[in-house]
């Protein structure tokens, strides 16, 4: 099928373009996908290559997303997407591979090795040898799933492609699908060798066969045309039929319809139907001796010209009684002259041929049409106009005659869209290429908006942050203003009860010193007092007042024996009073509970 190769894209860039399936792999999310909740341990990852092989085994015409979302297991993230990617790829070779859907849809079947190739290897599970053979496909480009041999090559050869894969699957290593896609394309290199040489075969014996049927169906149409509405004697219909039509065929053949053999076997077989019908020869008597002395002749030239030898006298002997017959004036025995379709078919419009325009079909040669829609379609390659007859001939593209089809047929059924050209095929590595560059740019984005979210994320939270520094603050402002309200009412207080305190005091110093005064100006002579030791083991004084001098406000005591002389100044002795060092006695009990009670006040003001 060397008619069907098309250059493939340029292998570095789709390995480039592959290193991006890494970075799909680990970055993107999809909606509504099986991803874990959290990140899960290596020992947690449930295995799913049973399954896989499962679904390969069975030849299942689904998604992968679908058959894991379908169990209860856990997957990890790399999985999930591994799966998503091989779906994604798949679908968009399934819609725009341009192979027959059949073909497309047991290829798109890989999805599930692709899947479990690429959650352990990533980009590596698109090897060189995988996606050229699967750019290769289009190969067969004009395979139709018709039932016949060269289309059960293809399904024997996909059949193997299971039985590689599965052993890939069982075995954990890629060693068996690389063995078929080596063998695949050593077998390819064979079959376009064999499908060229087929094809230049086919092309010379269709090109003749062509000529030849072109001056048989010319042939017919002129005697079917001759012979048409006619009655004849049986010997000049036997004649025409099993003779003429050879030597106008064979004419039409050496020379076509502008040949000069072929005029005069056109003109020898009106003659004979002339000759033989009454109707037509009846009318000029004169006309029908003339012919009649010259057809036999005429015939016997005509054909050993065209043949190269004599006609043999007996094959003559039946038209020759006919016209001797008609000169001498007697009806012969006439019959329908032309026989049944199924005997002898003819079609007039070969009498009106002509042939196309090289230019017209040119554009169409070696091209790929289509017929139907889905897996009903038929696929055809225009492989040659054939000139001498106006016919399409169509191949399945390796040399194989799918049939003919007259020039107008073609051009009514293109028209009206029953057949219409197979449109450009997507090789595999354009799919692949495209599709990792869009997925790698919805990644891209992705990340892009996690990290604007993350941003977002990290300023809300320090705006929060700030905002709850700056209410700490402002709390803990409020607290200290409150602390600082609360100390200075507290020292506030504090200040006026030691004020009130001291007041107190000195109110109650003021009284104290009062009844001490007044106790001081009480005393009268021999009155007693008690001094307070100056240290703890002695014993307090008691001493009796002896004199008291005005002028100088001294008053003396003197102890019982009426020794031991103190003098003391009037404040002195008030101050000694108020300070409890010294007590009078002898005072009445008034003045003692008056002193207690001021005594009393005092201390409770201390406390």
């Amino acid at each position: 099928m060397s008619q069907n190769r098309q250059k493939p894209r340029d292998v570095a860039s789709r390995k480039a373009v592959s290193g991006k399936i890494g970075d799909v792999l680990v970055g993107i999310r999809v909606p509504d996908l099986p991803y874990p909740a959290g990140k899960l341990s290596q020992e947690s990852v449930s295995d799913w290559r049973p399954l896989l092989l499962s679904c390969w085994a069975e030849q299942r015409d689904e998604r992968v997303t679908r058959v894991i979302r379908s169990v209860h297991l856990d997957w990890s993230a790399r999985q999930v997407n591994a799966a998503y990617i091989a779906d994604r790829i798949m679908d968009v070779f399934l819609e725009t591979s341009g192979l027959h859907p059949e073909l497309a849809r047991r290829v798109a079947r890989l999805r599930f090795y692709l899947a479990w190739r690429m959650d352990l290897e990533g980009p590596k599970a698109f090897s060189d040898s995988l996606t050229e053979w699967l750019d290769s496909l289009q190969e067969w480009r004009g395979w139709s799933d018709s039932g016949g041999r060269s289309a059960k090559v293809l399904l024997d050869q996909l059949d193997a492609l299971v039985v590689s894969v599965s052993a890939c699957f069982e075995s954990g290593e890629v060693a068996p699908l690389e063995a078929f896609c080596r063998q695949w394309q050593e077998d390819t290199v064979k079959r376009n060798t064999q499908a060229e040489k087929m094809s230049q075969r086919l092309l010379v014996t269709e090109q003749g066969a062509a000529r030849q049927r072109r001056a048989d169906q010319t042939a017919r149409a002129l005697i079917g045309r001759a012979l048409q509405g006619r009655s004849l004697p049986p010997p000049i219909t036997r004649f025409i039929l099993e003779h003429w039509h050879s030597l106008l065929k064979q004419a039409v053949w050496e020379a076509g319809v502008d040949g000069e053999y072929f005029r005069h076997g056109s003109k020898l077989l009106e003659w004979m139907v002339w000759v033989g019908d009454p109707s037509l020869s009846d009318k000029d008597r004169n006309r029908l001796y003339h012919v009649g002395e010259q057809l036999g002749d005429r015939i016997l030239d005509v054909w050993s010209k065209v043949f190269g030898k004599s006609l043999r006298a007996e094959s003559l002997a039946g038209i020759e009684g006919v016209m001797m017959s008609r000169l001498r004036g007697e009806i012969p025995e006439l019959a329908t002259a032309l026989p049944s379709p199924d005997v002898f078919s003819w079609d007039a419009s070969w009498l009106r041929f002509s042939s196309v325009d090289g230019t017209a079909a040119s554009e169409f040669e070696g091209r790929w049409f289509v017929e139907g829609e889905g897996t009903r379609e038929h696929r055809r390659y225009f492989f040659s106009l054939l000139g001498e007859t106006a016919e399409i001939l169509w191949t399945n593209g390796a040399g194989v005659k799918l049939g003919l089809q007259p020039w107008p047929e073609f051009e009514v059924a293109r028209a009206e869209g029953r057949i219409r050209p197979l449109p450009t095929l997507t090789p595999f590595g354009q799919v692949l290429t495209e599709t990792v560059d869009l997925l790698a740019a919805v990644c891209e984005k992705q990340r892009k908006q996690r990290e604007k979210a993350a941003q977002q994320a990290r300023q809300r939270a320090e705006g929060l942050r700030r905002e709850r520094e700056a209410a700490e603050q402002a709390r803990k402002e409020q607290e200290a203003a409150r602390e600082a309200e609360l100390e200075r009412q507290r020292d506030q207080a504090e200040q006026q009860r030691i004020a009130d305190e001291k007041e107190e005091q000195e109110r109650l110093a003021r009284e104290k010193t009062l009844l001490a005064q007044k106790q001081v100006d009480a005393i009268k002579l021999g009155g007693w007092i008690v001094v307070a030791p100056e240290t703890s083991g002695d014993e307090p004084s008691r001493l009796k007042l002896a004199v008291r001098i005005n002028a100088s406000h001294k008053l003396v005591f003197v102890d019982r024996l009426g020794l031991n002389r103190r003098e003391f100044k009037e404040d002195e002795l008030v101050t000694g009073i108020v300070s409890e060092r010294i007590r009078v006695l002898g005072s009445t009990a008034e003045f003692d509970d008056t002193l207690s009670r001021v005594v009393g006040r005092i201390r409770v003001g201390r406390n």
